[in-house]
């Protein structure tokens, strides 16, 4: 066997084989602390609250904007004007957001409940009957702002979604397309059943706003400037006999958040001013005002940073690590995969040089010399890796944040764990890429 095939037969090992003991240890200690963070941050709001508690605790400056995007910075040896090591992540997840006036009674079940609009790309069926709690905001007409969370608590209800018996559903459901069984109109909420006493129209509509009113001195106009979202009630936990594999709510993207997280939090006196930039609504375009396609955030810190520099200067001379999730293998589906060019659970960080779809429309591709640096950072420092593509060419694809960053004139690339049942209410990652992703984090912002 020749250098270079000895070389590529190491990248294509299991990073259970090449962790040594000492790190497979820490990977699983890293995982406890990485579900924790799971159980308690559902929300991109909650996210940043976390970010910040945990950047003034590490003593690291934070700056925030609305609540929703974050950015923790070190200073570097060397002056910002020549340039940063930036990596990007996003704090949302595909879930059910409630409507501007969500709450109706309906009289044939005998039921109140909540109309949802799903956010991001989910498939419909997997959100029927499974346990969901409420997170969220409702800012009152006086400014007031409740935090909302309900049931993640063991002694808290929970909400649900309906679905057919199999005895009826075949006509309605059965013969469907999978894609049209369920419709998003369909996805609303059970939130109650037990009626009011009294003289009223809706009894349970009207119960239910009296119970939203005593607990938490919320009216129904309050639904319309509120942000509250449906998510999964269940709690992170390891996955198989060998507890090598986390299945949770959430993984993508928070699993690239909190190994970055993490990673600049551990990084002291790094060569270049290092930056973690947490942002939202990417799972739907990243549009929005806290979002990686608004670029006003990042020109602030730089000037925060130092006045005096030329901010486009700046940005062409910086590097970044755009940290999203890849799609790993998943059994009795591999046709869809180009399996040379796949990613998989427990082989380490997926280095993905170009997303997009069809023929890589709306993605970054990084360059050559650019991957050839990343690459060999990650060998130099034994961290497991290996590539991965989005599926075959034609069979679909999907995007990231990079190419918002590439269109500023920064190298990118998209580097980050292999997640199984994708935008799924469960889904799953090895420890050994969760562990291996901030290795390469903490290794990039060093440099």
């Amino acid at each position: 066997m020749t250098e270079k095939e000895s070389e590529y037969a190491y990248k294509k090992k299991s990073a259970w084989e090449i962790l040594t003991k000492t790190q497979i240890k820490k990977a699983f200690d890293f995982a406890e602390e990485y579900k924790t963070f799971l159980n308690d941050v559902k929300t991109e709001r909650e996210a940043v609250q976390r970010i910040n508690e945990m950047a003034k605790t590490s003593k690291k400056k934070i700056i925030m904007n609305r609540g929703k995007e974050a950015a923790i910075i070190v200073p570097g040896k060397k002056p910002v004007h020549e340039g940063l090591r930036i990596i990007i992540s996003h704090i949302d997840s595909p879930r059910l957001d409630l409507k501007q006036v969500p709450l109706y009674e309906d009289s044939e079940s005998n039921l109140a409940l909540f109309e949802t609009h799903y956010y991001g790309g989910i498939k419909k069926f997997q959100w029927v009957v499974i346990p969901l709690a409420l997170h969220g905001v409702v800012v009152k007409k006086d400014g007031e702002k409740i935090t909302f969370t309900l049931g993640e608590n063991e002694n808290e209800p929970v909400f649900s979604v309906p679905d057919l018996l199999p005895h009826l559903s075949h006509e309605v459901q059965d013969t469907k397309k999978i894609n049209e069984a369920i419709k998003g109109e369909s996805l609303d909420i059970m939130v109650g059943s037990r009626p009011v006493s009294g003289d009223f129209k809706e009894k349970i509509k009207t119960a239910i706003l009296d119970k939203l009113h005593t607990d938490y001195g919320i009216t129904e106009e309050d639904f319309i400037s509120a942000e509250l979202e449906a998510v999964p009630a269940h709690k992170a936990r390891d996955l198989g006999f060998d507890k090598s594999l986390i299945g949770a709510y959430g993984q993508d993207d928070r699993a690239c958040a909190f190994a970055s997280l993490k990673a600049i939090l551990d990084v002291k006196n790094p060569g270049h001013t290092a930056l973690s930039l947490f942002v939202d609504k990417e799972e739907i375009g990243s549009e929005g005002s806290a979002t990686a396609q608004v670029t006003t955030f990042l020109r602030s810190i730089l000037k925060k940073l130092d006045p005096s520099v030329d901010v486009d200067s700046v940005m062409l001379k910086s590097k970044v690590i755009s940290a999203d999730v890849n799609g790993a293998v998943t059994p009795n589906y591999t046709d869809v995969f180009e399996l040379k060019n796949a990613s998989s659970l427990g082989n380490g960080i997926v280095m993905s040089k170009y997303t997009g779809h069809g023929g890589k429309y709306a993605a970054n591709d990084a360059s050559a010399e650019y991957v050839a640096e990343i690459r060999t950072m990650l060998n130099k420092a034994k961290i497991p890796w290996q590539t991965g593509e989005l599926g075959k060419v034609d069979k679909g694809g999907g995007g990231t944040v990079a190419k918002y960053f590439s269109r500023l004139g920064m190298e990118v690339i998209d580097l980050g764990p292999a997640v199984m049942s994708m935008h799924s209410p469960f889904e799953v990652t090895s420890k050994a890429d969760i562990y291996s992703s901030y290795l390469a984090y903490n290794a990039f912002l060093k440099t």
